[in-house]
């Protein structure tokens, strides 16, 4: 287990040295909370449905955790490059420990950015409604942290080099960010986006975070933590079997 732990708070070193990364990775979830919140606030409020921030916040939440997490799988490239992983991977221990360690201080990492902007999303005027949720909020938040940094693996493992990984990252990272509800209500959708939200993970990490802090849902507590809970182990499995196939 030493290898768990060691690469888990190599993660967190990284990520508390790393002063301009950190403001940096805050500065789009912090573009799309307060330019949207304050700027499309009244036009929410017209239609009936009230604070729009109240409603913004927990999408962008997810945002941050998912950003920081899929980017994480760029740190497995660059050590990969610079030899780090070389020296890791000869090691004595099974490289499923390796990935374990791995993933959990990108979904460490990801969790402390959705933190932050939590913080930042107070101050700004949301309101935690249900403060016995911030727990179930954590949950969610790990959830997805661990979803996405494996998936972050999963791509990294098979990609040889930062290009393609930022390729393939803008292709999947908008979509499943847009297309979740963070922006927008999931009620009344037409048929096809409808069926498109119901297959994106982040969706259920979303609502659940939604519900959690405001009490507002759309699938419901229990299924969003059984679906988002399913994905996780299917890409942790996926992501520790690619992972164990990279050649040096």
């Amino acid at each position: 287990m030493i290898p768990i732990y060691v690469l888990w708070m190599r993660q967190l070193k990284r990520y508390v040295r790393s002063r301009p990364r950190v403001i940096g990775s805050l500065g789009q979830p912090l573009l799309f909370l307060l330019a949207l919140g304050f700027g499309l606030g009244p036009v929410f409020r017209k239609a009936g449905q009230g604070s729009y921030l109240q409603f913004l916040a927990s999408g962008i939440v997810g945002m941050a955790v998912l950003f920081t997490a899929m980017f994480s799988g760029i740190e497995l490239i660059w050590d990969r490059q610079f030899g780090f992983l070389k020296e890791t991977l000869v090691a004595p221990v099974p490289r499923i420990q390796i990935m374990i360690g791995r993933t959990l201080g990108g979904a460490t990492v990801a969790v402390l950015q959705g933190l932050v902007v939590i913080i930042i999303a107070v101050v700004a005027g949301f309101r935690v409604t249900h403060y016995a949720g911030l727990a179930s909020a954590l949950v969610f938040m790990g959830l997805i942290g661990l979803t996405f940094t494996a998936l972050g693996t999963a791509l990294a493992s098979v990609l040889p080099d930062f290009q393609g990984f930022q390729l393939i990252m803008n292709l999947l990272v908008m979509p499943i960010f847009f297309l979740s509800g963070a922006l927008f209500p999931l009620i009344g959708l037409p048929k096809l986006l409808d069926v498109i939200a119901r297959l994106d993970p982040l969706s259920y990490g979303v609502d659940g975070l939604r519900t959690a802090l405001t009490g507002v849902g759309h699938f419901g507590l229990g299924t969003d933590l059984a679906v988002l809970s399913g994905l996780c182990a299917v890409l942790l499995v996926l992501g520790g079997w690619l992972f164990s196939r990279i050649e040096l």
